[in-house]
């Protein structure tokens, strides 16, 4: 039997908006994931450093406030010193599509928005989890 997936769900910054996370949230749930929800406000530190406490699988990043470029790359910079490269790291909320590509050469996994089935996330995150697992066997 595979083990559960865990995810850190997060909103890094100042954004205090956080309905599409805790819908994400409830929706990887209900897929069988183990969520954990570190609330708004979170600094780049503090994402890391509970993703590190927690040994997640994925960490998942949730933006409304328009900073998710400078503080997805700070995050990836943390993620990066503490070795944390088995960690497959998702980007969620309002990104505008000029920045997709940015997110992506970051290390970004997926970037999804309003409106995105939330089927197809939870797939998503399965199987960029399934693979991670794989090569790292």
């Amino acid at each position: 039997m595979e083990k559960r997936i865990k995810v850190l769900m997060a909103k890094p910054g100042l954004d205090g908006h956080e309905m599409g996370a805790r819908l994400i949230t409830r929706c990887l749930m209900e897929a069988g994931m183990e969520v954990i929800y570190t609330g708004t406000r979170q600094t780049p530190d503090m994402v890391v450093a509970a993703a590190l406490q927690e040994d997640v699988d994925v960490v998942a990043l949730s933006f409304l406030s328009g900073s998710h470029k400078e503080l997805t790359t700070e995050v990836v910079r943390l993620m990066k010193e503490k070795g944390l490269n088995d960690m497959v790291l998702m980007v969620g909320g309002i990104i505008p599509v000029k920045d997709i590509d940015y997110l992506k050469s970051q290390g970004v996994y997926a970037v999804m928005g309003p409106g995105s089935d939330t089927r197809l996330i939870s797939r998503t995150f399965t199987e960029a989890v399934q693979q991670k697992r794989k090569h790292a066997n």
